[in-house]
């Protein structure tokens, strides 16, 4: 594709952008920002934004990215919920760590049970229920960020190289599908995750109050 042709796509697909998008790409860039600030408020945003790409990815018969939300809904409640938890003493139990090898195996065989599990599902289905569907990305980009999410609940500050993957599979992933408005939106994302990585580096073991 050339750059001539790359213009004309984004033009095209940007005009065709709904507001429910933009509701959605907005929430999503607060809720990584709050994330990296280690705020709760990372989880009602979130919710916000992944409701609606549950919606839109459904609409556009995007199978592996209606899943993909499905879960962050999901896992949202349950970080919402572990992040708010207290001991006896009124403290937060939760607090950014970072994960030690044998956690790193465990992330890993996370991510390939993932990863091979939609592959076959995608390729199955492609034909007949999700033409749009791209197996081997599609699966690469949901299973990173199916692990990510999953320790960004934990605190770990290994989420955030997780992010890092999906947000590089997820720009290319989503402008060829002609989401070009979500497909800068990772872009954003991509820059935001690297501060977030550097940020939680420097708290981690720090004990912190989450702020509302």
């Amino acid at each position: 594709m050339t750059a001539t042709q790359i213009c004309q796509q984004f033009i095209q697909d940007i005009s065709r952008t709904t507001w429910y998008e933009y509701v959605a790409v907005f929430t999503g860039i607060a809720s990584v920002w709050y994330s990296r600030k280690e705020n709760i408020l990372v989880y009602p945003t979130g919710l916000i934004n992944t409701v609606i790409y549950v919606y839109l990815s459904f609409k556009g018969g995007l199978l592996g990215e209606t899943g993909v939300n499905i879960y962050y809904t999901i896992m949202s409640c349950y970080g919402w919920f572990l992040w708010t938890k207290k001991d006896q003493q009124q403290h937060l139990v939760l607090k950014i760590t970072t994960a030690s090898l044998k956690e790193w195996m465990r992330h890993l065989g996370f991510f390939a049970v993932f990863y091979t599990a939609i592959f076959f599902a995608l390729t199955y289905l492609k034909k007949d229920f999700a033409p749009g569907a791209i197996p081997w990305a599609d699966a690469f980009t949901s299973a990173t960020a199916f692990t990510g999410m999953w320790l960004m609940t934990k605190k770990k500050v290994e989420s955030w190289y997780w992010w890092i993957a999906t947000n590089i599979s997820s720009i290319p992933l989503y402008f060829v599908k002609h989401y070009v408005f979500t497909s800068v939106y990772y872009i954003v994302l991509l820059i935001m995750a690297f501060a977030g990585l550097f940020e939680w580096l420097k708290r981690k073991n720090t004990p912190l109050n989450l702020q509302v």
